[in-house]
């Protein structure tokens, strides 16, 4: 089974940046999207982006949230079977528990039930 393991998070001053890592291992599939969610204390976790990885696949491949969209940027290194979330201009509400997660559904990838496996998430605290 694939498994999934974030790095990167931090503390970092309003207007800073971070980058997160997903570095996933047992991979062996040729098709299948990674996403990032974050949790903030006593709220529901939300999409944040997502990335379509499929040699063959004329849809849309990069997903972003409204509200990170023009600050965050989401890639992946297929060699390392790594996907990253650099996220510059922080605000203090993108503080979070941020995870990426492993789904093989291509069209919904919006959306937390597309996903079947989850990492364990990084804490992101952002101060004003």
């Amino acid at each position: 089974q694939v498994q999934l393991v974030e790095s990167g998070g931090g503390l970092v001053q309003a207007g800073g940046s971070l980058r997160l890592s997903c570095a996933a291992s047992r991979l062996t599939f040729s098709s299948y999207a990674m996403g990032w969610f974050r949790q903030a204390p006593g709220k529901e976790r939300e999409f944040v982006a997502a990335i379509v990885a499929a040699i063959r696949w004329s849809g849309r491949r990069i997903y972003y949230a409204d509200s990170v969209k023009g600050r965050f940027t989401i890639s992946r290194d297929n060699a390392k079977n790594t996907v990253y979330l650099q996220m510059n201009s922080l605000k203090p509400e993108d503080t979070a528990v941020y995870y990426c997660a492993f789904s093989l559904d291509l069209v919904a990838i919006t959306t937390i039930d597309a996903y079947d496996i989850w990492g364990q998430g990084t804490q992101v605290t952002v101060y004003s």
